[in-house]
């Protein structure tokens, strides 16, 4: 393996934990219809106490994996890299039982 993939694979490894669990994965799937969501919305869709929801958030911000947009006393999250929908949807084809 060259050094450019091995430092690939770290990366791909960092942002796997970053969003494995299952709350996280379910931010990544509401964001990845809309360009942005309030963490309101987000609890809405979700159906998740605030403080849990709020912990994830600043979690997976701190982590590259989503934005966040203050706009008074309103948090707008979106994710940083569309791409990561990707894994969403290899997760969705795959008929893991």
């Amino acid at each position: 393996m060259t050094q450019e993939n091995s430092v690939k694979m770290e990366e791909a490894a960092y942002m796997l934990r970053a969003i494995s669990n299952c709350t996280r994965l379910q931010v990544i799937a509401a964001l990845s219809d809309k360009d942005e969501l309030s963490v309101s919305q987000l609890q809405e869709a979700l159906s998740c106490e605030q403080s849990l929801l709020s912990h994830h958030l600043t979690d997976m911000r701190a982590k590259g994996v989503l934005n966040c947009r203050r706009e008074g006393k309103n948090c707008y999250y979106s994710l940083k890299n569309k791409q990561i929908i990707q894994i969403l949807n290899c997760i969705n084809s795959c008929n893991c039982n």
